[in-house]
């Protein structure tokens, strides 16, 4: 038997960041994202014998341990590793000997949660071979603690739930680990018509999302006041777009993803740079009415929002810049699990 999962990467359209601890934990964070059609794979073969086989395909890792016991984090494939030490732990695994194989349809770094989107992938191919009674929040916040906790990587939590629920959702972050996710009810053409509007661009760099992440943090526990108000703004931006989304009113959805691009970068330096300002300002000059920074910032996909036919000129625009304008659809569906033989 071959067990197989797959896990939805994410846009995030409004109130990044506020999903981190300690900003979530004092104030209650809020965002809206959406699922897309990238997604991360993960498969699990059983062996006859061989040990553990834990390899990534996209990023050529592997590696192969005689026998399954606890794994040493070491930096090559420690969330594949976190996930397998953290099931040993509280589970068991019965399969002595197997091969757990990933591939993540974007690179890491991107700012569509890939990590995070991976660790759901994988907890799901263990679920489906183990048969856990897993629901939606448990997986999400499984994955959660192992990545956060267990391996402290740091960063949010929206990325966990948006993969495992799937389509639009207007997330809400408290204190105490508390997660509510609201799900959409967005009418068909207004989605089409986001689908249609939202180009989603690779810059073909990648960041390293934990270095600004942290700066995050430590500005909320210093009490700065420019970064905290940032913060406020941004989850008021992701009330916006809920009722700019659910109205049908996208003609304002460029704006509102603008005022989140201005204050985004008071949350911590880095968030932006010269070659994010050159892009944004070019797309804006050739007809976007908005934009964002996907993920923490620092590289990786930025989105634009570019109303009536006036796509076509930004994507012209983006190209000149040397990145990759990436097709996407949105997904109403989130973590899915499978066996085959």
């Amino acid at each position: 038997m071959i067990y197989r999962s797959r896990a939805p990467l994410r846009i995030g359209l409004a109130g990044g960041g506020t999903d981190v601890s300690p900003y979530s934990d004092e104030f209650g964070g809020a965002i809206l994202n959406a699922t897309i059609s990238h997604y991360a794979h993960a498969v699990i073969e059983p062996l006859e014998s061989g040990g553990i086989i834990l390899n990534a395909m996209d990023r050529s890792e592997c590696e192969q341990h005689d026998k399954l016991a606890a794994l040493p984090i070491n930096g090559l494939l420690d969330l594949h590793k976190g996930v397998i030490n953290r099931l040993l732990k509280d589970y068991g695994i019965a399969q002595e000997n197997f091969s757990l194989t990933t591939f993540v349809d974007a690179p890491a770094g991107s700012g569509l949660g890939t990590s995070s989107t991976l660790m759901v992938a994988i907890i799901g191919a263990f679920a489906e071979m183990l048969k856990l009674p897993l629901g939606e929040y448990d997986i999400a916040h499984y994955a959660y603690e192992i990545e956060r906790k267990d391996l402290q990587l740091a960063g949010g939590r929206q990325d966990q739930y948006a993969a495992t629920f799937g389509g639009v959702n207007f997330m809400e972050f408290y204190a105490d680990d508390k997660v509510i996710v609201n799900p959409l009810r967005i009418r068909n053409e207004y989605l089409y018509e986001l689908e249609n509007n939202l180009v989603l661009y690779f810059t073909s760099t990648s960041r390293e999302s934990a270095t600004i992440i942290k700066e995050q943090q430590k500005n909320v526990l210093q009490k700065n006041e420019k970064s905290i108000d940032a913060m406020h703004q941004l989850k008021e931006q992701a009330r916006r777009m809920k009722e700019a989304l659910l109205r049908g009113n996208l003609n304002e959805i460029g704006e509102v993803l603008d005022f989140g691009f201005q204050q985004k970068r008071n949350m911590a330096h880095n968030i932006s740079n010269s070659l994010i300002e050159d892009i944004y300002d070019a797309a804006k000059k050739a007809g976007a009415t908005g934009g964002k920074i996907s993920g923490a910032g620092g590289g990786g996909f930025m989105t634009f929002y570019c109303p009536l036919n006036t796509r076509y000129k930004v994507i012209e625009t983006l190209n000149s810049f040397g990145g990759l304008v990436k097709p996407y659809q949105f997904t109403k569906s989130g973590l899915t699990t499978w066996t085959t033989h």
